[in-house]
């Protein structure tokens, strides 16, 4: 999210030392894939972890309150890369930001891992909320300062990097899920800091051979300002313990503070773009059009992020897991998202350069991937009842139309937030996308609340239908909408 003029590295711009790529492109390539592999691998098991009986090794949390925690945590990652590209813009520049959040990373998996019972969740938690955030937001403004703005590996460039995410997102879930069924969970969290601690060593080995502008601070915070700003982080920070020890943030409402302070920050960085004087006419009917599309944004991510609430209880106690004998450790699932990914995304981004001018337009894909998505939840209508009688491949099936709804919707938004983005508000635009994320991640554990793994049907139809419904809309509003757009595809 950090606005860093691009710049190729020290030596000849058309070196090839990883896949004809330069070299350092690596070091970003493995801390991400680290990163990703401790992040994903630690999600795998966290739900299971909060609502299993002591007995299997857990915390006896109830389902309802453990699912909302869940969802908090992760819209939190994403409220802290709004925080994070602050920081990288205004202090420290990308590579220190990333450089510290994978430090907090690494703590937060040590707290998971080696402190017990929910002292070791919430010191854990947060940290890697605050620390996956600095990750997210800062990674790929490292990978565009690797190239001139001509260098036409730069595209190949990404896709290796997005390579990174999903074979750490793939190989995560599986490893920690087999550690965790074997000898518990904190042997699981414990192979995930042991993950992140890799990807931090290899990250500081080769931090030197970064670009010099990967150390540059954008917009420099004046001196003079700075104390300010450190008071506000301590009333902040000051005002939360408060909270928390007079009982006003507690575990069970954790989800709906997530969600309210995402619907303020995008309300009020919404209304700060409008009405800025700064920008045209035409960039502000932009800015406008956003605003379905920020809520259809939200609405799929309050839905395919139950992939870590509702769906890991799906497959605990519906997916028959059985193999030849065997019983697959629920985290497994999550791994067959970025099997497809791998797949498949390439398949995407070669259809729409096929298509050219002819392509949807971004609402049709936006409206297409919401519909896609409640289309996904009915499916798991028609899977059997009972205990442990779902079969895998039903849920593979039903994964897989998880991954079409994000190819449709997720890489589009991302650029989306770009073409949209007034010349003076770029970084601000992106933040509002990340925002409608932070949202549906928030949603979904609110929703997960309403979840009955005996009785789930209601469930499934209800929220299903209310996707269906947001896509129709965006196809019915393609040509408004498309018209605000003022000429951006």
């Amino acid at each position: 999210m950090s606005e860093l003029k691009s710049e190729t590295i020290a030596g000849d711009p058309g070196a090839r030392s990883f896949l004809g790529q330069p070299r350092v492109l690596a070091n970003l390539f493995g801390v991400e894939l680290w990163e990703r592999f401790s992040f994903y691998g630690m999600q795998g098991i966290l739900a299971i972890y909060l609502y299993y009986s002591a007995a299997q090794g857990g915390l006896g949390i109830s389902e309802t309150v453990a699912l909302g925690i869940v969802g908090a945590y992760g819209g939190a990652v994403y409220l802290s890369t709004i925080i994070a590209a602050w920081i990288a813009d205004r202090l420290l520049g990308a590579e220190r930001t990333l450089f510290a959040s994978a430090c907090l990373v690494v703590l937060g998996h040590l707290g998971l891992a080696l402190i017990p019972g929910i002292a070791g969740v919430g010191v854990g938690l947060v940290l890697i909320a605050l620390g996956s955030g600095g990750v997210k937001a800062n990674a790929s403004s490292l990978v565009g300062t690797l190239y001139a703005a001509d260098d036409e590996r730069r595209d190949a460039g990404f896709s290796l990097f997005y390579l990174g995410i999903n074979l750490g997102a793939l190989v995560g879930p599986l490893l920690t899920g087999l550690l965790q069924k074997q000898w518990g969970f904190h042997f699981g969290f414990g192979l995930a800091a042991i993950g992140m601690i890799l990807g931090l060593v290899q990250y500081t080995l080769g931090r030197g051979a970064l670009p010099a502008a990967s150390r540059v601070v954008p917009n420099p915070l004046p001196a003079a300002e700075r104390g300010r700003w450190i008071g506000i982080a301590v009333a902040a920070v000051a005002l939360i313990v408060v909270l928390s020890l007079t009982g006003v943030i507690t575990a069970p409402r954790l989800a709906n503070i997530v969600i309210g302070i995402s619907i303020v920050a995008a309300v009020a960085l919404f209304a700060v773009i409008l009405s800025s004087r700064l920008i045209s006419s035409v960039e502000r009917s932009r800015v406008w059009a956003m605003v379905p599309l920020f809520v259809a944004s939200a609405v799929f991510w309050s839905l395919y992020q139950q992939q870590f609430t509702v769906m890991v209880v799906y497959s605990d106690q519906r997916l028959d897991r059985d193999i030849f004998g065997w019983e697959m450790p629920v985290s497994w699932v999550n791994s067959i998202n970025p099997v497809f990914i791998i797949l498949l995304a390439g398949v995407f981004a070669a259809l729409w350069t096929k298509l050219g001018s002819r392509q949807p337009s971004t609402p049709v894909k936006f409206g297409l991937g919401t519909i896609l998505m409640g289309l996904a939840f009915w499916a798991f209508l028609l899977m059997p009842n009972g205990a442990h009688s779902v079969p895998l491949i039903g849920l593979a099936f039903i994964l897989l139309l998880f991954t079409l709804a994000e190819l449709l919707l997720s890489p589009v938004g991302l650029s989306l937030a770009t073409k949209l983005a007034p010349a003076r508000f770029q970084t601000q635009m992106m933040a509002l996308f990340f925002l409608s994320i932070a949202l549906g991640t928030a949603m979904s554990g609110r929703l997960a609340e309403f979840y009955d793994v005996s009785n789930d049907s209601g469930f499934f139809w209800w929220v299903g239908l209310a996707s269906v419904v947001v896509g129709v809309l965006l196809l019915v509003g393609n040509r408004p909408i498309r018209k605000l757009m003022a000429g951006v595809h």
